[in-house]
């Protein structure tokens, strides 16, 4: 029995990390085609010339290089961020309908960064990330706040109505102060429906290191986040300090979130659909639902933002319109799911 054991645990561990392989090899592959796809058609030969052989005075490397190759890495920041956000959410809450989105953290984000910009004209790329910060973590607060004040405490209906009435009262005030400055709201107006487009590699540079820590601190809670998802007592059984451990992954999830945001726009949805996708594919075992939450989530935002670009082409679409066209249905299943149970 303990030999079929073993050996059942070692066939799960190289299909997992044949699994992962699989899933590199295909963002590679939509990473190129996303570079190569847009308002003018390229050939893959163009593309990779563009990368590893720049000529300057060819106008087809120049649009690889400045804007192209930007919007792919932000699409691959943003999905693999938000989708373990989500992730992460949804363990530590057990709640299968816990995200960003959801619990109203995009909205307060996008909150604090239109009221700085308002009311203190501040849009630097070197703030907005902590404003996004401030915003989601305030929002989150109030969600947990409403959920406490309740005579059933924090389940999972308490927690996503909260946030459903947080998020419509943030976007309400987000809404007032366009009406009232009108001027500055053209600045972020295609920023508030989710956009990968409009930044450069020094926005990249400034926000990439923190993206990178917090998704490198999640991998290493991967084990935790899994005795954490069984249950407060059992996690209190083997000696975690659950308090301490939920603050910490609430920072992590904070940070992850408020980098998208300040650099995309609140892409909703994605970390609500990609960890049920991901929880298909390879169960409930953190340790390889966090990589494959990264790299889906990385997957599913280059290949929505590519349709974004050539389903109207030479027009595009915002691409939040179409994460939230694909994520609102699910969202609605899954709510009929949970009351069905």
């Amino acid at each position: 029995m303990l030999a079929a054991s073993l050996a059942n645990n070692s066939s799960l561990k190289w299909a997992s990390a044949i699994g992962i392989f699989v899933l590199l090899c295909l963002c590679a592959l939509l990473f190129m085609l996303h570079l190569s796809v847009g308002s003018k058609s390229l050939g893959f030969d163009t593309v990779f010339n563009a990368l590893f052989n720049f000529d300057p005075l060819q106008f087809d490397h120049v649009i690889i290089s400045q804007l192209r190759v930007p919007r792919a890495i932000i699409a691959v920041m943003v999905g693999s961020s938000l989708a373990v956000a989500g992730a992460i959410m949804q363990g530590v809450t057990r709640n299968p309908l816990a995200s960003p989105s959801i619990l109203g953290m995009l909205s307060g984000a996008s909150f604090a960064i239109v009221i700085s910009l308002s009311l203190f004209g501040i849009s630097s790329p070197i703030y907005t990330p902590w404003i996004a910060a401030i915003g989601a973590l305030f929002a989150v607060v109030i969600v947990f706040l409403i959920c406490l004040s309740t005579s059933k405490g924090i389940n999972s209906l308490n927690l996503t109505l909260s946030g459903a009435m947080v998020s419509a009262f943030l976007a309400a005030i987000t809404s007032l102060f366009s009406l009232l400055d009108e001027e500055n709201y053209d600045q972020v107006r295609v920023w508030l429906t989710g956009s990968l487009a409009g930044n450069n590699m020094e926005d990249i540079t400034l926000i990439l290191p923190w993206m990178c820590g917090a998704l490198f601190i999640s991998i290493l809670y991967c084990q935790k986040i899994t005795v954490l998802a069984m249950g407060d007592q059992v996690a209190h059984g083997l000696g975690i300090k659950t308090t301490r451990l939920k603050f910490e992954l609430l920072a992590v999830v904070v940070t992850l979130t408020a980098c998208s945001v300040a650099i995309a726009g609140p892409m909703g949805f994605v970390g609500l659909v990609v960890p049920h996708i991901v929880r298909l594919i390879v169960g409930s075992d953190y340790r390889w639902i966090i990589p494959s939450s990264a790299l889906i989530g990385a997957i599913f935002l280059l290949a929505v933002d590519i349709a974004a670009r050539t389903i109207i082409r030479p027009e595009e679409i915002a691409t939040g319109v179409i994460t939230a066209m694909i994520g609102a249905p699910l969202f609605v299943y899954l709510i009929k799911m949970k009351s069905a149970q």
